[in-house]
Parts: structure tokens; sequence; C-alpha cells
């Protein structure tokens, strides 16, 4: 089981790897193929999974 601190980071480097390819080639106006842009989304979302499951207690 990670720890809530590796929660965190991890977390934080998934949601920034995510936006950074969405975001990314839409400012560059350059169509990603959907297959990637749902890879990254789901990246996104195991990235704030962990992040609201990185503290004690039940998550909301």
């Amino acid at each position: 089981m990670l720890s809530g601190t590796a929660k965190i980071a991890i977390g934080a480097v998934l949601l920034l790897i995510g936006s950074a390819l969405i975001l990314g080639t839409g400012l560059q106006q350059f169509q990603i193929p959907g297959v990637v842009a749902g890879v990254a989304a789901l990246v996104m979302a195991a990235g704030t999974l962990l992040l609201g499951t990185s503290e004690a207690g039940q998550p909301v």
C-alpha cells in the first residue's frame, strides 16, 4: 500500500502528464487520435483518484 505522500506525488505527476498532453495539443491546434485522448483522460482520472484517496479516512 502506498503512503499518503507517495499517492500525492504520483497523482500530481499523472495529472500533469494527462493535462499537458490534452492541453498542449489543443493549444497547438494539432488533432490527437481518440485513443490517445482517451488514455490521457484515464491518466488524469487515475491521478485524481490517487489524490482523493491520499488522506486517511473514507474518500468522498
